[in-house]
């Protein structure tokens, strides 16, 4: 009988798997950074074939390294870094053109276009979603009217699309070979192409657009059977989990009723709230989206808050200023210091998200003075993604009329004391982190053990979770109150940078 669950996360930076036992405990680990392409200012884009490369080194790593055949698992679920766009050969299995990521601000003019001919929330009712760079869909349109012989091979049905999720599952599941062209609630949600009432594909929205039906995968739920995986190493498990990493998380928190909330902090920042079977309209600038659906069972909803350059912002002192050689420098750096010197950072590399939702802002660093060094700026630096935290926190009061007891965090800078202090601080609430740090994965593995019952239901799961750490509030109101006036102050001055 399979003791394990098996989880892929396939992240903006890295791939890895994960290998869980019945308590959610990790067995075996293995994970590989992937090239980050940089074209021009303002596009990112990742090499599919390589992402693929990555999969299966690390698939095959962690099962090699605690011995683990195929039978051993129960299943494998699969998360994603969303609205990351793949176009792909159905016929040869190569890509036309890179996957375009999440954070890749090429469709501007595409934006501003179709936001004059209606606003910006034009499709906002029907899919949840201001018109954004953000999502999947105009960076399909993008391919098509940009890559040569892109847009006839689609129309004649040989291109497939799909966010990172349906690339991987389509190649596990045999590729060119009859593999599943599939996707599920909560990636289709990302693509503004989906009509959040009816789960399908819209047709108008296509039109729009101008991409052919005939591209898009086939929506399904999060958990349940989709096929069977032809790997070697996991020839013949079951692939029957699919989320979006931040759905994922949301899951991996436990995060099964109306009201409760996740913040995960990668890359970006992304917090979740469960709003139940009940699609909430935003006025706050914040998205309604999918948090995830259970087989049969009705879909449940959410709002989010999506926060584009958090840990990303630690990664460029890194990589493009040398401030620090590797990302954890960054707390024993910032502890150099007492404040922030005045300083404060708004990284708006690729535009503002929540709640702004301005593509022409562009990162600023302001209250420069020559008593400030580089302990100021890491400090700044880490108090960046507290302050957007915030902000999406106070969007997210306003829009759900519901008070925030706590917030319970997960994602890579969870790690960093000082920034989780600073974030209690700031939103004069606990902060609070599980033992289980690798939520998303988790989440997902989850997701995928329930459809096969490996996990009875999701009362099981609750009955998992556990605290590690929690932090609370330290900082007097005047002070807080002063800190966050400056930071509003700091964003306004990137408003409509670009031009």
């Amino acid at each position: 009988m399979a003791t394990y669950i098996g989880a892929l996360d396939q992240g903006t930076t890295s791939t890895r798997f994960v290998v869980f036992d019945h308590t959610g405990r990790i067995v075996s680990i293995a994970q590989k950074e992937h090239e980050q392409i940089f074209p021009k200012p303002g596009w990112v884009e990742h090499d599919p074939a390589e992402i693929w490369r990555r999969t299966e080194e690390v698939i095959t790593e962690a099962m090699v390294a605690k011995g683990q055949r195929p039978s051993d698992l129960a299943a494998i679920g699969i998360t994603n870094q969303r609205e990351t766009t793949v176009v792909w050969n159905r016929k040869t299995g190569q890509a036309v053109y890179n996957a375009i990521v999440w954070q890749d601000t090429r469709v501007g003019d595409m934006v501003t276009e179709f936001t004059a001919k209606g606003g910006q929330d034009r499709y906002r009712a029907k899919t949840g979603l201001p018109l954004s760079t953000y999502f999947s869909g105009l960076k399909i349109r993008w391919i098509l009217n940009n890559v040569k012989g892109a847009r006839s091979a689609a129309e004649a049905g040989d291109l497939f699309f799909g966010n990172i999720d349906t690339f991987l599952i389509w190649n596990l599941t045999g590729g060119v070979n009859g593999g599943l062209h599939i996707t599920d609630v909560t990636n289709a949600s990302r693509t503004q192409l989906m009509d959040l009432v009816t789960l399908q594909w819209d047709d108008q929205i296509l039109s729009d657009f101008d991409i052919p039906k005939v591209m898009l995968p086939k929506i399904c739920s999060s958990s349940e059977v989709y096929g069977r995986a032809v790997f070697d190493p996991i020839k013949g498990v079951a692939i029957s989990g699919d989320l979006g990493d931040q759905h994922a998380a949301l899951f991996g928190q436990v995060c099964f009723k109306p009201g409760e909330v996740k913040n995960t902090y990668g890359t970006g920042c992304f917090m979740v709230m469960n709003t139940g079977e009940k699609i909430v309209p935003s006025k706050s600038g914040l998205l309604t989206t999918l948090s995830y659906k259970i087989g049969n069972a009705p879909a449940v909803y959410a709002l989010e808050g999506s926060v584009a350059i958090t840990g990303a912002l630690v990664q460029w002192l890194r990589d493009n200023l040398n401030i620090i050689e590797k990302s954890t420098d960054i707390e024993p750096l910032a502890r150099t210091v007492n404040d922030n010197g005045g300083v404060y950072f708004v990284p708006a590399f690729s535009g503002l998200y929540a709640p702004y939702w301005k593509d022409s802002a562009r990162g600023v660093i302001a209250g420069i003075t020559r008593f400030v060094n580089k302990g100021h700026i890491a400090r700044a630096v880490l108090e960046a993604t507290a302050f957007q935290v915030r902000e999406v926190v106070d969007a997210m009061e306003t829009d759900s009329g519901i008070e925030l007891a706590n917030l319970r965090t997960d994602g890579g800078m969870v790690s960093n004391h000082l920034l989780m202090q600073f974030q209690s601080n700031i939103l004069n609430k606990l902060v609070i982190r599980p033992v289980v740090q690798e939520t998303t994965a988790l989440g997902v593995a989850y997701a995928a053990g329930l459809a096969v019952g490996f996990f009875k239901d999701t009362n099981e799961l609750v009955t998992k979770w556990a605290e590690d750490h929690r932090w609370k509030p330290s900082m007097e109101k005047e002070k807080r109150d002063s800190l966050y006036h400056f930071w509003k102050k700091a964003v306004t001055r990137t408003f409509d940078w670009a031009e």
